[in-house]
């Protein structure tokens, strides 16, 4: 029970904070509209509302379906790899919760909106403008912190056969 808490309580808080600053974004910013809390960073960061039917930076707008059932694809792939995760490893958890909550509320957007609510613009000037979401940043998080992990992980020695 323990380690599906572990899976799932950060899975609940990404998706809830995600779909909480999307839906203020949508209230409360025109699309294509960018605002600049940090007055000094506005070159560099801006909040800003746009729809994203494609994959990271707007790639192949016309297959949302296909990402859509990625994403399922996604969710369904997570929750059978954490029944196989052994014994105390919480980060591994805690990065599955990561992955799984920010699926979950881009899939969500989809399938309500039919598009993603991206809203946290960075850009470096004359090098790239990215705008994405929590559940952007918290799927990139969780998939770093997976990666570390098992790049760290000690090689599992096999039991070489017996030449006798």
């Amino acid at each position: 029970m323990k380690a599906w808490i572990a899976l799932v309580a950060p899975a609940v808080i990404v998706f809830a904070l995600d779909q909480v600053a999307k839906s203020w974004i949508r209230a409360n910013v025109a699309l294509g509209e960018v605002l600049t809390p940090i007055e000094p960073l506005r070159e560099v960061f801006g909040v800003t509302f746009s729809q994203n039917t494609g994959a990271a930076f707007s790639l192949l707008p016309q297959a949302g379906d296909l990402f859509l059932l990625i994403a399922i694809a996604m969710i369904i792939g997570i929750v059978v790899f954490h029944q196989r995760i052994a014994g105390e490893q919480s980060l591994a958890r805690l990065a599955l919760g990561l992955v799984l909550g920010g699926t979950c509320g881009n899939a969500f957007d989809r399938l309500t909106l039919g598009y993603v609510v991206d809203w946290f613009l960075v850009r470096i000037p004359n090098v790239i403008a990215n705008v994405s979401n929590f559940a952007d940043h918290a799927i990139v998080l969780g998939i770093g912190t997976l990666f570390l992990l098992s790049w760290r992980a000690r090689p599992v020695k096999r039991a070489q056969p017996n030449d006798s």
